[in-house]
Order: C-alpha cells, then sequence, then structure tokens
C-alpha cells in the first residue's frame, strides 16, 4: 500500500513547492515549541524541529492509514547567530543591515518519516547567499514591498529578495524557500513514491 503524504507545515511556501511534484497530500499543522535551547548549535537545532514536527503530526493522524510524513525546518546562520524570522518591520530591517555585504548560511532541515516501516530520513541542505552591500533606503524600501516576516533572514528570494544579492551557492535554490526538493524527490523514491511513476 502506497502511503499517503502528509506535508507537516502550515507554511504557504512549503505548501506551494510540495505542489510542484504534483502528489495529492494533506497538510497538518506540527504546532511545537520552537524555542532554541541553550548552547544549541544550528545543525542540532534544525535537525530536532525537523524531527519534532514529524511526532507532532504522526498524533494527529489516523493510525489505520500508513502516511509519508514531510517535515522540514531552516535557520539563518551569520558569524555562527542564529537568526529565525523576524515577525516585524523593525527586526527585519536590522537583520538585512547586518547582512549588507555578509555571506548568510541557510541551514534547511528535511524529514520525511513513513509511519508503516517506522522508518525516519533526514537530510540537511545548506546554502549560502551573499549579499550586495545595501543601503538603509533600500533595505527599508524592500521590507515595505514584501514584509518577509514570517521569513528566515528577512527575504523571499522567489520575489524581490534576489535584488539583495551578490551570488548564492548551492545544491538546491527551493531549500531557501524552505523545502529542498531534490533531496525530497531522493527520500521520496526510497519510500517508493515517484512524481514520475504514478
Amino acid at each position: 500500500m502506497t502511503p499517503k503524504l502528509v506535508l507537516g507545515s502550515s507554511s504557504s511556501y512549503r505548501k506551494a513547492l510540495l505542489e510542484r511534484l504534483r502528489i495529492p497530500f494533506d497538510c497538518v499543522n506540527p504546532d511545537i515549541d520552537e524555542t532554541p535551547k541553550a548552547e544549541e548549535s544550528a545543525e542540532h537545532l534544525v535537525r530536532r524541529l525537523t524531527l519534532e514536527k514529524a511526532q507532532s503530526v504522526y498524533q494527529q493522524l489516523n493510525s489505520e492509514h500508513a502516511h509519508c510524513i514531510i517535515t522540514s525546518d531552516q535557520v539563518a546562520l551569520i558569524n555562527n547567530k542564529i537568526l529565525g524570522k523576524p515577525n516585524d518591520h523593525q527586526t527585519a530591517v536590522k537583520q538585512l543591515q547586518s547582512f549588507s555585504g555578509q555571506a548568510v548560511s541557510f541551514l534547511t532541515g528535511l524529514g520525511v518519516y513513513n509511519t508503516q516501516t517506522q522508518q525516519q530520513s533526514y537530510r540537511l541542505n545548506v546554502y549560502k547567499v551573499y549579499f550586495r552591500e545595501l543601503t538603509l533606503s533600500e533595505i527599508e524600501r524592500y521590507v515595505q514591498l514584501e514584509q518577509p516576516f514570517d521569513c528566515a533572514g528577512s527575504f523571499k528570494c522567489e520575489g524581490l529578495g534576489v535584488t539583495l544579492f551578490d551570488k548564492m551557492a548551492g545544491d538546491d535554490p527551493n531549500s531557501l524557500i524552505g523545502l529542498p526538493l531534490i533531496d525530497l524527490c531522493a527520500l521520496l523514491r526510497e519510500n517508493k513514491i515517484n512524481p514520475l511513476s504514478l
């Protein structure tokens, strides 16, 4: 029996990315506490939250059916400091000011949990964004136009965020939006789910 696909996220960005694979899926909000623990590394944080989200979603599902639960978490990292979602205009401006002329790493954890086999797969995708020198007026204008308050790093690379960069480097630009699709397709194939063979 092919497991039903479930996206453990309330993110409209992740939902839009998963829709590109043209596989039917349901969305379930994992609703967990995402507060970092004291002295927790960025790598450990995204892994822990990704796996905790899967367990939270699993507890909400009908256990009579097999599911493949997809979860993800993301943080921005600059000078070994973890940055999350800004949530307001002032914080977004401050984040982008600190990024000016800097390289920022985005760590995106990806998990696929098969409730039938009890197999939990995890991958970490690291993507670097090199910001150009930004003026305060450019930052203010950008934040006003896109209001990226629910985005780690205070920008939307699929929108005007691209105007802030010198270059980007990594394996999958989708990871910046919140869901590394190349890794996800590989993990789904391991679970006998392939968009090209359904």
